[in-house]
């Protein structure tokens, strides 16, 4: 058993305060960006007309305002929309947190799309790029959580369970190490084990990716204590694994269109 006594701010100078939430963020998406680039040099060998180095460039800037503002309208929609109907400033105020992946993971979606128009690069493959790099931001975000002691777990007397005392003095499952575990670290060595196989095709790993996630994440979703605000559906169904299981259905049509001609 462990008791969570993690402090959220990494680093404090006065009134300035850095938050280890921020650095998963901020890292999150140097790894991609850096990890990204080394994806398409070793497909391609280098950069080159079907996307250059610029374009490349150009496409983190866009994923960066899709994550900001796909996550936070996700959250906004998903988890608190009569608070956030009755006081409508209060959704610029991002510090204060709230985000969702699934409004994240849409906001991507039409970020890439609209990018792939303008540009003329196939959007599956940039899709499948973030397939392969994003289960790190995703690793990086749950272990933030887990420091940030939210996003806790449901009661359990497992001897790995954690107190969280900002919470309550019950023992939960770390729920959010599991997320990092599944949708983090296994989904980042499926993704990439499709991709460099002699048997890719593009729109496999965007497709996969949509099924895997969804199915690490209901799983999960059964030792996470659900949204106060929310709570059950059916007193079983949880957000999460509602806006997950449409995610399994959308990979799965994907996939078939891709692969059964």
């Amino acid at each position: 058993m462990f008791t969570h006594d993690l402090n959220p701010v990494f680093f404090e100078i006065g009134f300035i305060q850095i938050r280890w939430y921020s650095l998963a963020y901020i890292f999150g998406i140097l790894i991609g960006w850096y990890y990204g680039k080394f994806i398409i040099q070793k497909i391609f060998g280098s950069f080159n007309d079907k996307i250059s180095k610029q374009n490349f460039d150009d496409f983190v800037t866009y994923l960066i305002i899709s994550i900001i503002l796909g996550g936070r309208i996700g959250y906004v929609i998903f988890y608190n929309f009569k608070y956030y109907l009755s006081n409508p400033l209060d959704i610029l105020k991002v510090w204060e947190g709230g985000m969702s992946f699934h409004g994240a993971m849409i906001g991507i979606i039409i970020g890439a799309f609209i990018f792939s128009k303008k540009y003329k690069i196939q959007k599956f493959f940039l899709l499948d790029i973030i397939a392969c790099v994003s289960p790190v931001g995703i690793f990086l975000g749950r272990i933030a959580n887990f420091i940030n002691g939210e996003l806790v777990g449901k009661t359990t007397n497992l001897y790995w369970a954690v107190i969280f005392p900002k919470i309550d003095n019950i023992t939960r499952h770390p729920s959010q190490l599991y997320e990092a575990i599944l949708e983090g670290f296994v989904l980042f060595v499926i993704m990439n084990y499709i991709f460099f196989s002699k048997n890719y095709k593009i729109g496999n790993c965007s497709s996969l990716f949509l099924i895997y996630y969804g199915i690490f994440r209901i799983f999960c979703e059964f030792f996470r204590q659900p949204d106060s605000q929310i709570g059950y559906f059916l007193n079983f169904i949880s957000m999460g694994m509602l806006l997950s299981s449409f995610m399994i259905i959308a990979g799965s049509i994907l996939y078939f269109k891709k692969n059964v001609q």
